[in-house]
């Protein structure tokens, strides 16, 4: 988003310690920009889900025996030596199952279904397939993810905020100058950070793993990026 303003008098606002208010007014044009810049890293971190779904002819018996495969692939989980903090339930879910009757048109019971779900956190990231594979070893009957990150991103976003504000400032006054003006001077600042992407469902996936000597994966590389709104004034 580009805006181009072309004010009697404009005010803008920035934030200043303590709560206080700077009020800065600009006489001339001023010219809003939105940037975004981003910086590629290697991920050290990897989320993985894994779950388990069970079924019976009663609530009680499918609970008992969803709890009883869970209970198998969470110890195999800290088997492999991952902290309790890194592994987190992520639902637990109970429903009746029906057939369809086409005949006669009716809703057939056929027992009840629950599937338990648990989110890991892996801080070693060559082992992501390993951990895949013994998932599935354990009695996993679905995987989610892998989803790829940077336990600490402060270092690449300062970079890529840095880039953003070159960016932005280049552009401002390109802008200028295509105005008749000479320079710019800068009256506000904003910023947002893009949350990531939701971890993928993939149901019946950890099947297909378990019948290949290894899972392969790859983490590439993931990006931590932040996006600007600055404000700039033109001035002679």
């Amino acid at each position: 988003m580009i805006r181009y303003v072309l004010p009697v008098a404009a005010v803008a606002a920035i934030a200043a310690p303590a709560g206080a208010a700077v009020q800065l007014t600009s006489a001339g044009p001023i010219v809003e920009l939105t940037v975004h810049e981003s910086v590629e890293a290697e991920p050290d971190l990897v989320t993985v889900g894994a779950g388990v779904t069970t079924q019976a002819p009663t609530a009680a018996e499918a609970m008992r025996a969803n709890a009883q495969a869970m209970t198998a692939v969470i110890a195999r989980i800290k088997a492999l030596g991952i902290a309790e903090r890194d592994i987190q339930t992520a639902g637990i879910n109970l429903g009746a199952q029906y057939d369809y009757d086409q005949e006669n048109r009716r809703q057939v019971f056929r027992g009840y279904q629950v599937s338990n779900r648990v989110s890991v956190k892996l801080r070693d990231v060559p082992r992501t397939g390993e951990v895949l594979d013994a998932l599935v070893a354990a009695g996993a009957t679905d995987i989610s993810g892998p989803d790829f990150s940077i336990q600490d991103d402060t270092g690449a976003r300062a970079q890529a905020r840095k880039a953003a504000m070159q960016s932005a400032q280049a552009q401002a006054l390109e802008y200028a100058r295509a105005a008749g003006y000479s320079g710019v001077r800068l009256l506000e600042i904003s910023e947002s950070v893009a949350s990531p992407p939701p971890m993928p469902y993939a149901r019946g996936v950890a099947l297909e793993a378990a019948a290949a000597p290894k899972t392969p994966v790859q983490p590439g590389l993931v990006e931590a990026g932040v996006t600007i709104q600055v404000t700039y004034e033109m001035t002679r």
